[in-house]
């Protein structure tokens, strides 16, 4: 364990450079998703647990130079956990989190991207983490054909990157918010592949009773969530910022959060993204 901590205090700089680190500070009980993908999610974590004795002990090997790593697809629109359910799973195993932005590390320079990525996996094999890759349609986007050089180049990074996914001992998440980008060959070869839906409309009142549930409410509120969640089509994330601003708002007046104030929050999430506002008949830019 110490020798395990030092290892990770140690490298930990050089992963910085090229990634975000995120300390989990979230846990199961803060995800709000379908059974499915949480079950997935749950399969994960016991993947990551159990693989030394599966594929070590028991020496059930995947076959094809995989190494010991475990590398999964999370698929779905912005907003909707993905990034918070890889934020658990790491919290669960006890490991830190860094986030690797895909499309700030494919380099215009041929080969560069290659180190860069190089760097990144060196550095996470000795830290013992957990590997985010954002966006992964940065590289693993579908090319039907080449239609300039930078496409064959890209090709190979992305070939590069399936390759040392594949001998990585660690464990990886990619993300997508467009599961038919990611090309069918490099799905084939992930241990599982998650889809995280819009939520419906029961989803989003939970969510919205879970973001809200330290908060001072005033009575009632709970079938205000209702219709608001029938009302604003909002995916978790958005609901989250919601809340928040309506916290600040019943903060600055020193008194419980209201339904006003819960609707003044996801009306504000509506003008973010530019969309009709319900009941108003007005859109807003963004």
């Amino acid at each position: 364990g110490h020798v395990q901590k030092s290892a990770r205090q140690l490298s930990a700089p050089l992963l910085d450079r090229h990634a975000r680190r995120v300390r989990p500070a979230v846990g199961f009980a803060d995800l709000v998703l379908p059974e499915e993908p949480l079950g997935m999610l749950h399969e994960l974590a016991g993947r990551a647990r159990h693989r030394d004795r599966v594929l070590g002990e028991w020496r059930l090997r995947t076959g094809g130079g995989r190494g010991r790593g475990v590398v999964a697809l999370f698929a779905g629109d912005s907003g909707t956990g993905k990034t918070l359910a890889a934020e658990v799973v790491a919290g669960e195993l006890g490991l830190d989190m860094y986030v690797v932005d895909l499309s700030s590390v494919v380099d215009k320079y041929v080969g560069e991207t290659e180190k860069n990525l190089e760097k990144i996996f060196v550095e996470a094999d000795r830290t013992d983490s957990v590997l985010l890759f954002d966006e992964a349609d940065a590289v693993f986007g579908k090319r039907s054909e080449v239609k300039s050089s930078h496409d064959r180049y890209a090709n190979l990074e992305s070939a590069y990157l399936l390759q040392r996914l594949e001998a990585f001992d660690g464990i990886a998440v990619l993300t997508t918010n467009l599961r038919a980008n990611i090309d069918e060959a490099f799905t084939r070869r992930l241990d599982l592949v998650v889809d995280f839906p819009f939520p419906d409309v029961a989803l989003r009142a939970a969510l919205w009773r879970s973001c809200l549930a330290g908060v001072p409410q005033e009575e009632g509120l709970g079938v205000e969530l209702d219709a608001c969640a029938k009302e604003f089509e909002l995916a978790g994330g958005s609901i989250r910022s919601a809340a928040v601003t309506a916290g600040y708002l019943a903060a600055g007046r020193g008194s419980p959060v209201t339904s006003e104030d819960v609707r003044a929050g996801a009306r504000r999430e509506y003008v973010k993204s530019g969309r009709l506002v319900p009941g108003t008949g007005m859109a807003w830019a963004p």
